[in-house]
């Protein structure tokens, strides 16, 4: 009896090993790990959905990550400061737009570099940027603009409020 406790405490421990060398592994392959290089900052109307952590990309390449977010009091705008590594330096007139990976993927900060000669220093600010596009509030749009669509009279139907067509109602 002594024997199977035994061989049974040993099975279980393997297992936990294993079970723990291949998190260890996957949270070393996610590409998540913190990327090393210069702070800069962006501001936004929105940022829906941008997570701390969140990649930043040029060209669809990671080349840092969003470091932390927060609220300017006096002009309501989203606040973002996110790390560029530092071999790559970024014209001053570069661009920042909050994006999605797909329909229904995570956001990240996409940056396009612009034309300026002269670059952005560390703990310089991306000025020109484009909020994320809420998905909900476009189809709440498009939802009310087909309402209203049905809603109006169709040419040599007589309006709403009664009268005849072309006429304004009283």
């Amino acid at each position: 009896m002594a024997r199977r406790n035994a061989a049974e405490l040993l099975a279980g421990a393997v297992v936990l090993a294993v079970a723990a060398g291949f998190l260890v592994y996957a949270v070393a392959s996610t590409g998540r790990a913190a990327v090393g290089g210069y702070p800069l900052h962006a501001r936004f109307d929105h940022i829906d959905g941008l997570a701390i952590g969140a990649d930043v990309r040029v060209a669809g390449v990671k080349v840092g990550s969003v470091l932390a977010a927060r609220i300017d009091p006096q002009t309501y705008q989203a606040v973002v400061d996110f790390s560029v590594r530092d071999g790559l330096k970024l014209p001053k007139d570069s661009s920042a737009a909050v994006t999605s990976d797909g329909l229904l993927g995570g956001k990240y900060l996409a940056v396009e570099p612009g034309g300026d000669t002269a670059m952005l220093p560390a703990g310089g600010q991306v000025t020109i940027t484009q909020s994320s596009i809420s998905i909900e509030q476009l189809l709440g749009k498009f939802i009310f603009s087909m309402g209203s669509l049905n809603a109006a009279p169709k040419p040599g139907e007589a309006p709403a409020g009664g009268g005849k067509p072309g006429q304004l109602p009283k």
